[in-house]
């Protein structure tokens, strides 16, 4: 009898399909285009384009605006993700050769690009988002092919990623002020300055309150966090950023790039980046897809001509600006000509600023799929532009007038000389600092405590002066340090020694305490008629002076919190080194030494590192420990991280050594049952020998870990051991060969 029933046929949400769909679509293709050794963004690409709604061989994604949608979360990861490898140390550290090199690229690409747009016969929006679209290399690309092509320890990859550093910030900056112009349609001077102020007012903000709380928090829940609840909280971090600056009227992808930024300041900072990078490559993958699908061929074909005119502008256009921008900041020929060659080309930041350009409804239809057309073309050809790099700076430092070649170099020897900064300087700009952050921060608490603490105790009878009370002594460190916390001690003691100096400096000191004299009176008439308001005024100042030594205290213990939590994660680690030997080529690179290297347990005596290469060992670490300037007696160890100093060629020699002294791990290796077999001797050859002479370990792959002898038991007998009659072995060893020796 048959029992027959009625099949149900369940209904699968879009949003899963899709998903499925899009994964299983950018599985295929980078694993195409890995086997390709192709990058793997145009993978991406082209998985969008076979999925989307312009290929009809090929399922089709049913609910765009679902993808839209992950895409949007997949960029907030990127945006993430990259926060996590920027840290505000890195731009503090670029300095100026990698500062100028990526200004004079951006202004420089955003002029051409404008104007390329114009001469097209496109509008004003387009144009402009064309300009900042070309203006920003592809840090993704450039990284990636860095590691493909082995070059990132060479000195030229340092100014690169420097320069990327410093993209990447005025990236950020830029997707804002576009922002502001997409919104109001026109260029005014004004809307464009309270923009970068606004931006400038949460910047500091969040990151003086991220580092000062954030850093502890992690800190003190170390103990208690498991890897999962490490990435739950980053991510929720990350989130919780991303509504803040949404609040406030910017991008989501500036409020992740902003906590990526602050956590990369703590000691978690490289666990939660690698925790967060599945989710980061998940996400990332949709984003990537997404902008395939948006890729039209009709309006390629139709396009074609901007297509290639762009490719061009963008391969010469960024080679030369950044090359000019290298040379600018003081370096070589040879190592610009590299800087400016590796930057040739756009990726993931062109992708977000178009579309944002999409969201706002400001550019036109045919810019998005120009731009990713562009986009595929320049990253294939950045491998290339990489290689030649060097035979080019040859090529061209033969072709230059030797009177130029000459002038280049002596400007690179002398750039370090003019770096130099004057005592006036370091008071200026110690003077400006202590201003603007601590101006930023009493203005943000009489905001908070105007929006929040007053409408809670505003009922009360006394609700005003509680409200006054609170902000004030919440204000009180903060307006002792603006007023009269010096700065720059030591400079400003040198300057003194001249009667000239005495009325500037005491000039400075004066507006600091006439504007914490307006903050205080600013907050009194915000709680208070201007009558009650004066006489708070002269009972605050009263109370100003009479306790300076506790406000004193209270302000360096917050400093103190904040400088630790800030340097927490640079104490744990080595001291960054200066990484270049001006004027010379020699520089310092980082290499780890492999689990599987044949390097591993010698010395380097043994090794005779100097002797073959030419190179020093600067430090090794190892762990928490730092060994500096290591002996010849100091052995590798697997996991050690070692810094030489040589040159290009000495490093890339080296690299080739380590490499070569890898051991090779096969991809696939077979599995073997280990089992512990009992194994009773009755009328077996092996009666009367040893075990080493009875050939057991030989013959089972395995060892004799007990003998039962007599009702006693030996548990792991010596190899002399004679075996006799009746003994009962227990064999560890592979199944197989254990089986196999039973048979005989």
């Amino acid at each position: 009898m048959l029992l027959t029933s009625k099949s149900t046929i369940v209904h699968l949400p879009d949003l899963i399909s899709d998903l499925g769909l899009i994964l299983i679509t950018a599985a295929i293709a980078v694993l195409i285009f890995r086997i390709l050794k192709q990058p793997l963004v145009l993978g991406y690409l082209v998985a969008g384009f076979l999925a989307g709604s312009e290929f009809d061989f090929f399922p089709t994604v049913k609910d765009v605006n679902s993808v839209k949608v992950w895409a949007e979360i997949g960029v907030i990861f990127l945006l993430f993700s990259l926060g996590l490898e920027f840290s505000f140390k890195k731009l503090m550290k670029v300095g100026g050769t990698a500062s100028i090199t990526a200004i004079t690229q951006i202004i420089v690409m955003v002029t051409i690009g404008y104007f390329v747009g114009q001469l097209m016969g496109w509008d004003k929006m387009n144009s402009i988002f064309l300009g900042v679209i070309l203006s920003i290399s592809s840090t993704t690309i450039i990284l990636k092919t860095f590691d493909e092509l082995g070059v990132k320890s060479q000195k030229f990859a340092g100014n690169v990623i420097g320069s990327l550093i410093v993209q990447d910030i005025i990236a950020i900056l830029m997707m804002v002020l576009l922002s502001t112009i997409a919104v109001s349609q026109q260029f005014s001077g004004m809307e464009l300055v309270f923009s970068v102020l606004k931006l400038i007012f949460f910047l500091t903000i969040w990151f003086v309150v991220g580092i000062f709380f954030i850093p502890t928090l992690l800190k003190k829940a170390k103990h208690l966090l498991t890897d999962e609840m490490m990435l739950i909280i980053s991510l929720a971090l990350c989130l919780l950023m991303v509504i803040f600056a949404a609040n406030v009227g910017f991008s989501p992808a500036l409020g992740a790039f902003i906590m990526g930024s602050i956590i990369a300041e703590t000691t978690q900072a490289e666990h939660i980046e690698h925790l967060v990078k599945p989710v980061k490559d998940l996400f990332g993958a949709v984003f990537f897809v997404s902008v395939g699908m948006l890729i039209n061929p009709d309006t390629l074909i139709e396009y074609a001509l901007p297509v290639a005119i762009l490719t061009f502008v963008v391969i010469f256009g960024q080679s030369i600006s950044s090359t000019i921008g290298a040379l600018l900041s003081g370096q070589p020929l040879k190592q610009s000509i590299q800087t400016g060659m590796s930057l040739s080309q756009i990726g993931e930041f062109s992708f977000i600023i178009a579309t944002l350009g999409m969201t706002l409804k400001v550019t036109s239809d045919f810019l998005y799929p120009i731009v990713v057309a562009v986009s595929a073309i320049t990253t294939f050809t950045t491998p290339f532009m990489v290689k030649f790099a060097v035979p080019f700076s040859g090529y061209l430092e033969k072709k230059l007038p030797r009177k130029w070649v000459k002038r280049i170099q002596l400007y690179s020897a002398n750039t370090e000389e003019i770096k130099s900064i004057s005592n006036w300087q370091i008071v200026l700009r110690s003077y400006l600092t202590q201003v603007v952050i601590h101006s930023i921060i009493i203005v943000a608490i009489i905001l908070l405590s105007s929006n929040f603490i007053l409408p809670l105790v505003q009922g009360s009878k006394f609700g005003h002066v509680i409200a006054a009370s609170i902000t004030l002594v919440i204000l009180s460190p903060f307006l002792w340090a603006l007023s009269l916390r010096r700065v720059a001690v030591s400079q400003v003691s040198i300057l003194m020694q001249e009667r000239k100096h005495h009325g500037p400096i005491i000039m400075l000191v004066l507006f600091r305490i006439v504007l914490t004299l307006f903050y205080i009176g600013f907050v009194l008439n915000t709680f208070f008629s201007t009558g009650i308001a004066l006489l708070a005024f002269l009972i605050a100042i009263g109370a100003y002076i009479l306790f300076p030594k506790r406000l004193h205290a209270v302000y360096n213990k917050i400093e103190s919190h904040f400088i630790s939590n800030f340097n927490d994660r640079e104490t744990r680690r080595e001291n960054k080194r200066q990484n270049t030997l001006s004027p010379w080529d020699g520089h310092m690179a980082d290499f780890n030494i492999a689990r599987e290297s044949n390097l591993a347990g010698k010395t380097l005596v043994e090794l005779k590192i100097r002797e073959q290469f030419g190179i020093n060992i600067a430090s090794i670490r190892r762990g928490d420990v730092l060994i500096n300037i290591p002996i010849r007696t100091e052995r590798l160890f697997p996991g050690d991280e070692i810094s030489v100093i040589g040159t290009d060629e000495q490093v890339k020699e080296f690299k080739s050594y380590l490499d070569k002294n890898e051991i090779d791990v096969p991809d696939e290796v077979v599995q073997t049952d280990i089992i512990l077999q009992k194994l009773e001797l009755k009328n077996r050859v092996c009666i009367g020998k040893s075990i080493r002479e009875s050939k057991i370990r030989e013959k089972t792959h395995g060892i004799i870990v007990g003998i039962e002898r007599n009702g006693k038991r030996i548990l792991n007998p010596e190899s002399h051991l004679i075996l006799e009659d009746s003994d009962i072995l227990w064999i560890a060893g592979e199944k197989k060969k254990i089986a196999e020796f039973l048979k005989v």
